[in-house]
């Protein structure tokens, strides 16, 4: 099958990473798909998409999509105030969490909005697909939107708590129209705990682009940060969430005997932690502020010998970082944080893997890198950690999708 597809993103306004990439490269790959970004979109990516020749809606088709979409952002506007006035710790958890229940809700009111429009926009699609899907009230959102649905579910932010949790139950039967799509199989396993009678898949979210970096661009990364190609790089992307270990890469660099150049892009950055940094003797410090664009951001990891990628243990969402690594063809130092990940990448030259949480392993990483450059991944690298081109990713949803029209017919 090669027909078009409904992509729902409701980040897509944001600027920047994986989520806007494989969006763009799923609608090159089926052209005249029609893309829904309920709360707009990141000019980088509405250019690319018209040039891709997608259908781009970014506000509500239909009465009830409207309602679906006005409650969701009077929700997101309760949730947000809540945040706002119950932010201390000196309220007890059950009512800090009340406004993250009602982003739940929001979320819930965004999709079901955006399916509704689909189902009116584009009733005979190959696929529907809300690329990042919220992580609860499932069957809820097939049901508002009226419309069968493929759903990336990334990781679970935060839990349904029991209103939540008994409007999920009365919705049940919507997860019959609802095949979740799990982007790792530790994420699979956390959610299938939670919601054992949702019908669930397991498929990695990044595609292979097939743009590798090229020599020249390798060369115009270190002109454009000054570094000679004699010295040693390494680059740190994306912003510090809580999920990554920023304190064991701090402990590390204090630990480093030789010279270093770290070019790091992101956002949110902490600018003390960056000040420490450059005050060491052996480390140069090169700042992008982000969030950047997908041109700036090859030029980052032109420049690097390795990308340095961190984790707390247990993390087992995936790493764009990591499949950015693969599919551009940069050597990597990653935590062994995920079994799974590490087991895949075990005997790989291109990877480095050193102990969680663990400093002086990481200084002992970066100081195997200065003395030796690690070799490029090859083209192989990104099916061996799941990817499939954007073709084959298409593919995938729409079979998926048609044995989900096939069970509920």
């Amino acid at each position: 099958m090669t027909g078009p597809l409904v992509l729902i993103e409701p980040y897509a306004n944001r600027q920047g990473g994986h989520h806007q990439r494989t969006l763009v490269a799923l609608a090159q790959a089926r052209p005249g798909s029609l893309v829904i970004a309920p709360h707009g979109i990141a000019t980088e990516a509405a250019r690319a998409l018209r040039e891709a020749g997608a259908q781009l809606v970014t506000g509500p088709s239909g009465w009830t999509a409207g309602v679906l979409l006005a409650a969701a952002r009077l929700t997101a506007g309760l949730s947000a105030a809540g945040q706002c006035l119950l932010r201390s710790r000196r309220w007890p958890r059950r009512m800090r969490r009340l406004s993250h229940q009602v982003t739940l809700l929001a979320r819930c009111f965004t999709e079901g909005a955006a399916l509704r429009s689909a189902r009116r926009l584009e009733p005979d699609a190959d696929a529907v697909v809300i690329l990042t899907a919220s992580e609860a009230l499932h069957g809820a959102a097939a049901l508002l939107g009226g419309q069968p649905h493929l759903r990336f579910v990334h990781e679970a932010v935060t839990t349904e708590d029991a209103a939540v949790r008994l409007l999920g139950q009365l919705a049940r039967g919507g997860e019959e129209r609802v095949v979740a799509v799990y982007p790792t199989r530790a994420v699979a396993d956390q959610f299938a705990a939670a919601f054992p009678d949702l019908p669930a898949v397991v498929g990695c979210f990044a595609v292979d682009d097939g743009r590798r970096l090229s020599a020249a661009e390798r060369e115009g990364g270190r002109a454009a940060f000054d570094i000679p190609a004699a010295e040693a790089v390494v680059c740190l992307v994306g912003g510090w969430w809580p999920y990554k270990d920023i304190a064991v890469i701090d402990a590390a660099l204090a630990r480093l005997k030789e010279p270093l150049h770290l070019v790091v892009t992101g956002s949110p950055l902490d600018e003390a932690v960056l000040q420490r940094w450059r005050d060491l003797p052996s480390l140069r410090v090169h700042t992008v502020p982000g969030p950047v664009s997908e041109a700036v951001l090859r030029l980052v990891y032109a420049a690097a010998d390795a990308a340095l990628v961190t984790r707390h243990a247990g993390t087992g969402k995936e790493s764009g970082l990591v499949m950015d690594t693969a599919r551009l063809g940069v050597p990597l130092i990653v935590s062994d944080h995920d079994g799974a990940l590490t087991a895949c990448l075990r005997g790989q030259p291109w990877a480095l893997a050193f102990s969680v949480g663990d400093p002086a392993a990481l200084a002992e990483a970066l100081h195997t890198v200065i003395r030796q450059r690690l070799p490029l991944p090859g083209p192989d690298a990104p099916g061996l950690l799941g990817m499939r081109s954007a073709a084959g990713q298409a593919d995938f949803l729409t079979h998926t999708f048609v044995s989900l029209r096939s069970k509920e017919s």
